[in-house]
């Protein structure tokens, strides 16, 4: 008989299934090593997701009135506690404005979310997160002039041209706290004839403000075309200082 040959190939066979030994046992390693940092890493949150509309309008009935599509005053309530600030927090203006209220008090479910989809906030942490920003607003002048004229239409009577003047002063007390001479405002509209504001008045208001020193009303033309409201104001403005 011929003498057997050697089969070919032997250790290469052998060092063929030790590499793939290796490789299974790094996989296995690399999998055990991945699954093991996967669980050390914190999933994202709610309020880290992306805005969702379904989440959005979940979020507004969370507060609306049962039977209503509405967010009524009971809503906005709950929501301000929620939020953790009072209801006559400058910072729900600010909300309202974002959210195009036509109404105060009250919230639609389309003013909602066309709102809440510029500021991406589909539930209650990401809005608490966005109350900063939104305070932030009232300090760029451009933004805090269009929430200046916001409020005049939102707090009036929709059957009315113009604020009622208790309004008016509860919403200029809110609106220019830090203006210095808004007391002083306040104290003229007690005192004078003035039962309602109307729009021209509310707008020359804010522009009165920036555009005249009211240290001592210097540069004020009371030849121009500012309201008579504030012409009255400025006179007795300066005869109350003088008696002081």
């Amino acid at each position: 008989m011929p003498p057997k040959r050697k089969r070919k190939g032997g250790s290469q066979d052998t060092s063929s299934k030790k590499v793939k030994q290796n490789e299974q046992e790094n996989m296995s390693s690399m999998q055990k090593y991945f699954k093991s940092a996967l669980n050390c890493v914190d999933m994202p949150s709610n309020k880290d997701q992306a805005f969702s509309n379904k989440r959005c309008e979940s979020f507004f009935h969370k507060y609306a009135d049962s039977n209503l599509s509405l967010i009524g005053p009971h809503g906005v309530e709950k929501l301000c506690q929620d939020l953790e600030v009072q209801p006559e927090d400058i910072v729900m203006l600010v909300l309202s404005w974002k959210l195009g209220a036509e109404n105060m008090g009250w919230y639609k479910l389309a003013e909602w979310k066309t709102g809440m989809t510029s500021i991406e906030c589909d539930n209650i942490s990401k809005l608490k997160n966005k109350i900063p920003s939104l305070r932030g607003l009232l300090k760029d002048p451009s933004s805090f002039k269009k929430i200046f004229r916001y409020a005049f239409d939102f707090a009036r009577d929709k059957e009315q041209k113009s604020l009622d003047i208790d309004t008016g002063k509860a919403m200029l007390q809110l609106l220019l706290e830090s203006w210095h001479l808004v007391a002083d405002f306040i104290q003229f509209l007690n005192q004078s004839r003035y039962k309602i504001i109307n729009r021209d008045q509310w707008n020359s208001l804010l522009e009165f403000i920036k555009t005249v020193d009211t240290a001592d009303f210097s540069g004020y033309d009371d030849e121009g075309a500012w309201p008579v409201m504030l012409d009255e104001f400025v006179e007795w403005h300066k005869e109350k200082s003088t008696m002081s």
